[in-house]
C-alpha cells in the first residue's frame, strides 16, 4: 500500500487503465497540459499519452457529452469530464435520453461504454451555478451507474470499474475530498458496484451518507463514542447499483437510522433509502428515521450562509442524540 490523496489515486486509475487498454482517452474543458483539469486530476497524462488522447474540448457541455455518446457507441472508451455537477443540466438530453436509454431502446444491439466524471457539492465558495448536489437526478434515469466515492482508498479501483463497465457511468466527485490522504491499494484491482462499506461498526445508531458528509459522520461518531454512543457509518459507494442488503442488516443490528447527504431535502437520495428502509425494516426500527440535509433553497455564495446551508457535525450529532 501507498499513502496518496484521493487525487493521486484516481490519476493513478486513470493512468493504469489508459495503459490496459488504447481505446481509452480522456476529453473535457481545460483537462489538457495547459491545465489539468480544474482540480488537477488529469495534470500530467496529456504529456504521458499525448494530446489525441487527453482532448481539450469547446466550452460545451453538450457537446462533450454528445462526442462522448458518439465515440462510445463507434468502438472508444471515453471519460468525459464535466468541470462541475450542474454544468450536466446543459447536457441532460444526451446523458438521461441517449447514453441512459440505448441499449434498452436498441434491443442490446449496443452499448455505451462511456464515463462521465464531474463534480458536486459545496465548500469553496463559488455559488449555486457550481456547488449543488444532484446525483438524486441521475438515481431517478434508469440506465445509468452512480458511483459515489469518497475516500482515495475506494476511488482508483472504483474508477477502473467504471471504464470497464459497458454501460454509462456517472462517476461523481466532491470538492473537498481531493486533498484527503489514504493508503491505497498498487497495482491493477477493481471494487464491485453494489458493495457498500461499512467505514465504522457501531452498535446504538446506523449513519449512511455520500461523498464529504461521510467524513464529518466519521469525527461526530469519534466524539459521541465518549458519551457511550455507538455510532455506525456505512459507505455506499454507489447509488446505482445500491447494496440495500448492507444497509438493512445494519438497521437490524442498531435499530435507528440517521441518513446525511449534502442535497437539498425535498426528494433527495436520503428519502428514497429512508423509503426503502420504512418497507423492508420497519419492525426493527426503535425510533423514526432521521434525515440531515440542506435546506430547499440554492446553495448560496455568502461564506457565512453557506457554511450554515451544508450540514455540519453538529446537526449530525443532534439527529444522533434525537432518537439515542
Amino acid at each position: 500500500m501507498a499513502e496518496m490523496t484521493y487525487r493521486d489515486a484516481l490519476k493513478e486509475g486513470l493512468r493504469e487503465e489508459m495503459a490496459r487498454d488504447e481505446r481509452v482517452f480522456i476529453m473535457g474543458e481545460d483537462v489538457g497540459k495547459n491545465w489539468g483539469g480544474a482540480f488537477k486530476v488529469t495534470k500530467g497524462l496529456a504529456e504521458e499519452f499525448g494530446d489525441a488522447r487527453v482532448r481539450d474540448t469547446p466550452i460545451s457541455e453538450n457537446a462533450i457529452a454528445g462526442a462522448a455518446v458518439g465515440a462510445a457507441i463507434t468502438g472508444l472508451i471515453p471519460v468525459a469530464e464535466i468541470m462541475f455537477g450542474d454544468l450536466i443540466t446543459l447536457a441532460m438530453d444526451q446523458v438521461c435520453n441517449q447514453a441512459a436509454k440505448m441499449r434498452y431502446m436498441f434491443g442490446g444491439q449496443t452499448s455505451v461504454p462511456l464515463v462521465l466524471r464531474t463534480v458536486f457539492g459545496g465548500g469553496k465558495n463559488i455559488a449555486s451555478h457550481h456547488s449543488q448536489s444532484l446525483e438524486a437526478w441521475f438515481m431517478h434515469t434508469p440506465g445509468i451507474k452512480i458511483a459515489v466515492p469518497a475516500f482515495a482508498s475506494d476511488v482508483k479501483g472504483m474508477i477502473k470499474t467504471a471504464i470497464r463497465d459497458p454501460d454509462p457511468v456517472l462517476f461523481a466527485e466532491h470538492k473537498l475530498v481531493y486533498d484527503k490522504k489514504e493508503e491505497v491499494p498498487e497495482g491493477d484491482y477493481t471494487i464491485p458496484f453494489g458493495e457498500a462499506r461499512i467505514r465504522r461498526e457501531g452498535t446504538d445508531v446506523t449513519v449512511w451518507g455520500t461523498f464529504f458528509m461521510l467524513h464529518k459522520a466519521l469525527d461526530v461518531a469519534q466524539e459521541l463514542q465518549k458519551e457511550g454512543i455507538s455510532v455506525e457509518v456505512i459507505d455506499p459507494r454507489t447509488l446505482v447499483p445500491l447494496d440495500k442488503k448492507t444497509l438493512i442488516e445494519s438497521v437490524k443490528k442498531t435499530g435507528r437510522l440517521v441518513l446525511v447527504t449534502e442535497e437539498t431535502k425535498t426528494l433527495a437520495t436520503t428519502a428514497e433509502v429512508a423509503a426503502i428502509v420504512q418497507e423492508e425494516a420497519f419492525d426493527w426500527l426503535d425510533a423514526p428515521i432521521k434525515r440531515v440535509n440542506a435546506p430547499d433553497t440554492p446553495v448560496p455564495f455568502s461564506p457565512p450562509l453557506e457554511d450554515y446551508f451544508i450540514p455540519d457535525e453538529k446537526r449530525i450529532a443532534q439527529a444522533i442524540r434525537e432518537i439515542v
